[in-house]
């Protein structure tokens, strides 16, 4: 409760400071400077809430699941999956990571075009539609958000959505094939698709607070340690 005090308190100041802002005398050019410094804090605290949320509300659901029988099973089954495997984890967190590095409405839109197209994609897993070169996908994957971290990497933003959604299909069919046969196809998916979604935002979290309490050149060297973690995914 006194941490969410402390965010309220923290947001009503930069509430208070941007109509003191707009209110105020100064050269339009400096108003408008000051309103984008005060925008970009405003959109840090909330991308750095948004992953506290997720991980505060996500993790009870995923620690009171158990394997076991029917609803439950598929569930867990489904929660399990992307954080069972280290290159769903490296690209999911990855996603999340470049978000937070692009900023703006990226914070949200990467994620959710990761999310929409993995979820359509496992849908044709499940129903077992022919996919070559899944597990190479999804190494390349890694390598290539990885890659455009360490570049400091950006583009428009329906390029950088189409990016993340192409790379999504991989994870997403993988996700559906490996369904085990006594779940239920919607329960699962909603696992898979819940657990996703909690990388995303621990990856968004963690690229807040690295950009934040440290030199730019950190992320970019985290960037490359993921696209090097490719290649040993690539021969393990």
């Amino acid at each position: 409760m006194y941490a969410v005090n402390q965010w309220t308190n923290l947001d009503q100041n930069l509430i208070v400071s941007w109509v003191a802002v707009s209110k105020s005398s100064a050269n339009p050019d400096r108003r408008c400077l000051d309103k984008e410094a005060i925008m970009n804090r405003l959109q840090n605290r909330a991308a750095l809430l948004l992953g506290t949320t997720a991980i505060t509300v996500l993790l009870p659901t995923i620690a009171q699941a158990h394997t076991g029988q029917g609803a439950a099973s598929g569930f867990w089954h489904g929660v399990t999956h992307p954080i069972g495997g280290l290159d769903h984890i490296l690209a999911m967190v990855a996603v999340g990571i470049w978000a937070s590095q692009i900023g703006g409405k990226a914070l949200w839109i990467v994620p959710l075009s990761f999310v929409g197209v993995m979820a359509l994609s496992g849908i044709a897993g499940m129903a077992g539609v022919p996919l070559p070169l899944v597990e190479q996908g999804i190494v390349l994957s890694v390598l290539v958000l990885g890659v455009l971290i360490a570049a400091t990497a950006k583009f428009p933003l329906p390029v950088s959505a189409a990016i993340v959604g192409l790379l999504a299909i991989f994870h997403g069919y993988a996700h559906g094939a490996e369904m085990p046969d006594n779940t239920t196809g919607l329960l699962y998916g909603l696992g898979f698709v819940i657990s996703t979604a909690l990388l995303h935002a621990i990856g968004i979290g963690a690229g807040w607070l690295v950009q934040r309490f440290t030199k730019e050149q950190v992320i970019r060297y985290v960037g490359g340690a993921i696209a090097l973690s490719s290649l040993y995914l690539w021969f393990a």
